[in-house]
């Protein structure tokens, strides 16, 4: 259908076009006269020529009005190509090899109310102006000023803002030199210094607002301050701030004693002075001024014993509420924003969005040092700075909650069959983690970047030891910190630590998109007491083998090890053997997920069984459920009118009534995916749903009264109150334990349970309760259904944080009147379609729900109208609603014609060159899916875009 040099225009960036800067960039100096329609921006760019004579620079600049170009010792003469965003300066005489010079420039740029990049508004001050923060990954910086856009481009800033006295905050990065000071009538300065860590562009921040600000002081173990601030909406609740700032403290504390070189010595050390920083805090907090010194002392020569790991350089650590973003949260040196709906916990805070809430101020925090201390090279490289601080996220998330619990959450985001990693890695917009090309640097922030990228980095971790893998990691930060590094730096300093090779390992996993599937098959000599393993791995797109850990071990029947080993798998086929054994019960295989990819192996029915009930390895017993849900959902599918197994059914009961494990991993660990490895079913995504309906409801009819008392169970001693966040996680686990049970239940659609469900609805005192009841309420045939809707929305529109779970819930419900549903939200004043978070919750939650989104003629029609109207509001958003597209080959055939017409439809209706993102993204998936645009083309004529060149 394309031949390879059209191929290479689906791409709007390619790695050559982020070379060697001209000049080495050494500090900025800047004001900002900031006001409601436009900023005067006033800068001057220290920089220093290389080894030859400089006689022009090109600057990115963006949007700009250029009103005076300038440099101290040289005539310069300057061109502005608005265009291309490029401002050349010419110099008379050159600027000699080895100089320094400063380029002074004054330009106006203006906010947006719906481009999310540079500076844009988000909100309104009570009775005064506008709210208006930047955003500068990775490009926005341009938008501001005229730089050098790179991330190469590391320097110090000084910055001035001058801006309405009325605002309560003026901030930028760095620590304030001085107070802010009145300038003029109703006018303020305020001027800070970054100068301890040179800063890559995209991590500037700019922000005038009105917040309620609370600050908090973060004491190290050995006697060392910061302050910690909150910046939230007017009218917070103090409760809420003063948490967040406690779940931010937290995690501080956390990076510095249980990261760095030595971080698996000494562990009970460092949970005593875990404890003893708590205690110490709660001293301060109430004044106990004997328990105070005491908790001092002891943790002074505690943290002499020990090499503790990252500690903040500067005076004051920031977090910023955005209410719109494209991203839940950006690190900026100093001050990090996060979306308000994330940044402090409340009443209407839902379970998911509380550990968001814990994974991103630990994040965010973190790249401090991986991210900002040290930088990738260019936008290819963001996997770099965020797969490392993903996998570090990862450990303080199962420090919280435990590991097993931490873990399965993190195998549920690789396996969803929705929008999973696994899922999306094998569809037609699929991206490697370092693609060849992309259009906007946005096309990088996917679960490639924020779960595949990690998994790699798990799997070097996995080959290296944990040991090893830390002292690595800490070399690397040494040996880079304050400048940029390459993939091969980082990999140079794992190789080094390790003493093994993982350059050819790297190669493949980051330069190629999918996974591998290893098929194994097991035999056992009884005379020889020898088990072998035989292998095959499949090959990548482009024909190379993959390598990776493959850590697997032999059960007996009452659950106990036999053996457990890793292999490190880099040959096509092999076997393994383990001499001196005695037969396995069953096969506990990827342990702990030891390799991103799939295991294909078809043990008997009998050990599946035996082994979701024995395996020690909980990821073994998860994926061992799976299994067996696929042939229970493939045998549906293939007879409709197949009975549900009983034994199955009895197994799920089984685990829900398994107190131990609930408590250890949660009621998501009964998840059963509307989904089959069958090729022939994948992607039909109504009959998939019904199929596992029918199990819930087999399970239902058969344990109606266990159900009952189970759930009963889960809803008594909920706490009244927040805890510890340990506390909250055991809370969480067991909501969870009980909405698994009430989901079951509502399949049986009775008065009783209609009655179950409101009674939850109306009782509720966690969000994450009221959601679920409402949601299963919405999908069920109670008279009150609609009368609830309405009552819901009402009562959700009055806070954002509940608005956002509203929409996204009833997004992704599966009623027959959806649509028209949805339309009715979209009227109401509430919904504010260039809000980001309210995008994503309505439209890219529908979008995924193709059941209804791409299997409905009236769902089709819908998201087709959606997607025309959002791509000139958020690009961004659109191509993540794109993502439903992703499999459009695999579809029903009564489908495939009239899902490519959507996207076809698009295309013929987009401006390629204003909207590059959306316009390649929806080539790309009909590029993917050839089988459905050949029948499409026969039936309605060929697609223009498929044969004219991309932007």
């Amino acid at each position: 259908m394309t031949g390879e040099g059209e191929q290479k225009r689906l791409f709007r960036y390619y790695p050559e076009d982020f070379g060697a800067l001209p000049v080495r960039v050494v500090h900025m100096d800047l004001t900002f006269d900031v006001y409601d329609g436009h900023t005067r921006v006033v800068s001057a760019l220290t920089a220093e020529t290389l080894d030859a004579p400089f006689a022009s620079l090109a600057l990115n600049a963006r949007d700009l009005d250029i009103l005076r170009v300038a440099c101290a010792g040289y005539a310069v003469t300057h061109t502005y190509d608005r265009d291309a965003a490029i401002l050349t300066v010419a110099f008379d005489p050159p600027v000699p090899p080895r100089t320094r010079f400063t380029l002074d420039t004054e330009t106006i740029c203006r906010p947006s109310t719906h481009l999310l990049e540079g500076l844009y508004y988000d909100g309104l001050c009570p009775g005064g102006p506008p709210a208006q923060i930047t955003q500068c990954q990775q490009w926005g910086f341009q938008r501001l000023v005229p730089c050098l856009d790179d991330m190469t481009a590391k320097c110090t800033y000084t910055t001035a803002i001058i801006a309405d006295a009325g605002y309560t905050n003026t901030i930028s990065n760095g620590d304030p030199a001085g107070p802010r000071l009145p300038c003029a009538p109703g006018r303020s300065i305020q001027r800070y210094e970054n100068t301890t860590t040179p800063m890559a562009p995209y991590l500037f921040f700019l922000g005038v607002g009105c917040y309620d600000t609370y600050r908090r002081e973060f004491e190290y173990p050995d006697g060392r301050t910061f302050t910690l601030e909150l910046l939230v909406k007017p009218g917070s609740d103090p409760g809420g701030a003063e948490r967040a700032l406690a779940i931010l403290a937290d995690g501080v504390m956390w990076v510095h004693l249980f990261t760095g070189p030595e971080q698996y010595r000494d562990r009970e050390t460092r949970r005593e002075i875990w404890r003893l920083t708590r205690v110490r805090d709660e001293a301060k907090r109430s004044r106990d001024f004997s328990n105070l010194e005491g908790s001092r002392r002891t943790l002074k020569e505690l943290i002499a014993t020990i090499t503790p790991g990252y500690a903040y350089t500067g005076a004051v650590y920031r977090e910023i509420a955005m209410q719109n973003s494209d991203f839940g949260g950006m690190e900026n040196v100093g001050n990090t924003t996060i979306a308000a709906n994330r940044i402090m916990p409340g009443p209407d805070t839902t379970d998911p969005a509380f550990e968001y809430l814990i994974r991103v101020k630990v994040h965010e925090y973190y790249h401090n040092e991986n991210g900002s201390e040290v930088t990738g090279r260019s936008p290819f490289e963001i996997w770099l700075n965020e797969a490392v601080t993903v996998h570090v996220e990862n450990q303080h998330h199962a420090f919280l909650f435990g590991e097993a619990y931490s873990r399965i959450k993190t195998v549920l985001d690789l396996l969803d069959p929705a929008a999973g990693t696994l899922t999306l890695d094998r569809g037609a917009g699929s991206m490697p983690i370092e693609p060849d090309g992309f259009n906007d640097p946005n096309d990088l922030i996917t679960g490639v970047t924020y779960v595949k990228a990690p998994e790699f980095v798990r799997m070097i971790e996995t080959l290296m030891g944990k040991e090893a893998f830390a002292r690595g990691l800490a070399r690397y930060h040494d040996r880079f910190r304050h400048a940029n590094a390459s993939r091969t730096d980082w990999l140079r300093c794992m190789e080094e630590a390790a003493g093994q090779d993982f350059t050819t390992m790297a190669a493949v996993w980051l330069k190629e998109k999918e996974y591998p599937v290893l098929t194994v098959a097991p035999a056992y000599d009884p005379g020889e007491r020898r088990f072998t393993l035989t292998y095959r791995q499949s090959r990548t797109p482009a024909g190379r083998l993959w390598e990776f850990p493959f850590r697997f071990a032999l059960v007996d029947a009452d659950g106990r090890d036999i053996a457990d080993t890793t292999v490190r798998i880099a040959d096509e086929a092999g076997e393994i053997a383990l001499d001196g054994v005695d037969p396995p019960a069953f096969l506990s295989l990827n342990r702990g997920y030891s390799f991103y990819g799939k295991t294909a192996c078809r043990p008997p029915e009998d050990e599946l069984h035996l082994q979701v009930m024995k395996d020690s390895d909980i990821v073994g017993r998860f994926t061992a459920l799976l299994a067996l849900a696929d042939r229970e959902m493939l045998r549906l599918l293939e007879d409709p009118g197949a009975a549900v197994s009983d034994r199955f059914a009895d197994l799920c009961i089984a685990l829900l009534a398994d107190d131990h494990l609930m408590e250890e991993a949660g009621g998501q660990f009964l998840t059963i995916f509307p989904s089959v490895e069958d090729v022939r079913f994948t992607h039909h995504y109504r009959a998939l749903y019904d199929a596992r309906q029918a199990i819930y409801a087999a399970i239902a009819r058969r344990n109606r009264d266990t159900l009952l008392s189970l759930y009963r169970r889960a809803s008594a001693g909920a706490p009244t109150g927040p805890g510890s966040l340990e506390e909250e996680a055991a809370a969480i686990r067991r909501r969870q334990r009980k909405n698994a049970c009430l989901s079951i239940l509502a399949t049986l659609d009775t008065p009783e349970i209609h009655e179950l469900l409101l009674r939850q609805f109306r009782e509720a005192t966690a969000a994450t309760d009221r959601l679920a009841a409402f949601s299963l309420i919405l999908e069920s045939s109670a008279s009150e259904r609609l009368e609830i809707l309405a009552e819901f929305s009402a009562a959700s529109a009055k806070s954002p944080v509940a608005w956002e779970s509203f929409l996204a819930t009833v997004a992704g419900s599966d009623s027959d009147d959806l649509v028209p549903i949805l339309q009715r939200i979209e009227s109401l004043p509430a919904f504010a379609v260039e809000q980001a978070d309210q995008q994503r919750a309505l439209y890219g939650r529908f979008a995924l729900n193709r059941k209804r989104s791409l299997e409905t003629e009236e769902g089709r029609a819908y998201l087709a109208e959606v997607l025309r109207r959002l791509a000139p509001v958020n690009e961004y958003s659109t191509v993540r609603a794109l993502d439903a597209f992703a499999f459009i080959d695999g579809m029903g055939g009564r489908h495939r014609v009239p899902t490519v017409a959507v996207l076809a439809d698009l295309l013929a209706s987009l401006d390629a060159d204003a909207y590059p993102a959306v316009y390649n993204n929806a080539r790309r998936f009909l590029l993917g899916a050839p089988e459905a645009v050949r029948a499409y083309e026969e039936e309605h004529g060929a697609i223009p875009a498929l044969r004219e060149h991309a932007p």
